[in-house]
């Protein structure tokens, strides 16, 4: 436990379980224990709560609830989208991603490569979007997949969704087949408004845990129609689509959790923009600092900077001192030493990269809190640069 009082700046790495949601789902633990499967009534009450949960997601995003379908987090769905609709298809092959998705897609792709499967890596801007003409020029009459993220899980950037949705949907209809769009929109799921239909998404991904919801459950959005086969076996759970006793209190949570981000959303995130901007601001008074991540199109909750000269590791351990928790790349592979792939990808250098910062906020942060990093935040750059040989040669 750090030595002060804690500063929790990691939101997209994982949040706390909200005490209305924790509330919602203690019943299922132990009183409504039932399987949702059994067709005695006690079970049916738990495959009431289930399905309510299913309709709580699908409003949230604007789709149907038998197109919603509960999985155990971000990973399993982003990798039944690709995986599935693969497997579902007898000709086409071909996917396309963008070099900064998470692993989970990324490596995906890159293993199903190995299977057949071909793949194009589109390459990102300094601000980590790709290009709406190379997209296009990318798919081929052997596409049958795009999957771009929704909003990127370390610079924050979003994506052009809808864009990138109607360029998908013009090459369909120029190859006379449907190209599938998968999005990962665990970061931006709770956070900015989604709309499966006007932004023409196919399958998107849902992870409870990064919107105040539990861990070990999440969402793929499966648009009616959409050619997909499972890649788990077993009973015929989830439409047949997802084997395996269904997680209710986990679903029931998500359920929850999605409902009131939803509805908070136009209150909540404005005033956590507004810190993120301050925090921003005061950062980049640091010399030798710069911003990661479009400037305006971004996670309101993302702050994501570079500061040069210093390893970002030792930052974060002199931030924990502070009871400051942070991360530098990615939370998810945050025991590995290597620069973050996502950080090269917008081009900068690989002795730089290894100095970058993400600061993510949740709704509890408050000014007091971002004004006691603000303080000691200089403090710590001053003292790692000063035992780095980078800086003094740069000096």
């Amino acid at each position: 436990m750090p030595s002060k009082c804690l500063i929790y700046l990691d939101h997209s790495a994982t949040t706390h379980v909200r005490p209305e949601v924790k509330e919602a789902m203690m019943p299922y633990f132990d009183i409504e224990f039932g399987n949702a499967s059994s067709l005695y009534a006690f079970g049916q009450r738990a495959n009431t709560a289930k399905e309510n949960a299913r309709k709580q997601v699908a409003d949230a995003i604007g789709a149907l609830p038998e197109e919603i379908v509960f999985t155990s987090g971000g990973t399993e769905s982003d990798n039944f989208a690709l995986r599935g609709v693969i497997k579902a298809s007898k000709d086409r092959k071909h996917i396309i991603t963008s070099a900064i998705e998470h692993p989970a897609v990324l490596k995906t792709c890159r293993d199903l490569v190995k299977q057949g499967a071909t793949l194009t890596e589109l390459p990102v801007d300094k601000y980590g979007k790709i290009s709406l003409t190379e997209l296009e020029n990318a798919i081929n009459e052997g596409t049958l997949i795009v999957s771009i993220m929704y909003a990127n899980n370390e610079i924050g950037t979003i994506e052009p969704i809808e864009e990138i949705g109607k360029v998908i949907e013009k090459a369909s209809q120029k190859y006379k087949h449907k190209i599938y769009f998968h999005t990962d929109a665990v970061q931006a799921a709770g956070k900015i408004p989604i709309d499966v239909l006007k932004s023409k998404i196919d399958l998107l991904s849902i992870s409870s845990h990064k919107l105040h919801g539990p861990k070990g459950i999440g969402v793929l959005y499966i648009k009616k129609g959409t050619k997909i086969e499972s890649i788990m076996t077993g009973g015929g759970h989830e439409f047949g689509l997802r084997a395996g006793t269904e997680n209710i209190p986990g679903i029931v949570g998500l359920g929850k959790a999605m409902e009131l981000a939803v509805k908070e959303m136009g209150t909540v995130m404005p005033k956590v923009q507004e810190l993120r901007d301050y925090l921003i601001e005061n950062i980049l008074k640091i010399e030798h600092t710069q911003l990661n991540g479009h400037p305006t199109d971004r996670l309101p909750i993302n702050v994501n900077i570079n500061i040069n000269y210093i390893e970002g590791e030792g930052l974060l351990l002199f931030l924990d001192d502070e009871g400051i928790c942070a991360s530098t790349g990615s939370a998810c592979s945050a025991q590995s030493l290597a620069p973050s792939h996502v950080i090269l990808a917008i081009g900068i250098p690989h002795e730089i990269a290894h100095g970058s910062l993400r600061l993510t906020l949740g709704y509890e942060n408050t000014k007091e809190e971002i004004d006691h990093v603000l303080k000691v935040l200089p403090e710590i750059v001053q003292r790692l640069r000063s035992m780095s040989p980078l800086y003094k040669e740069k000096s």
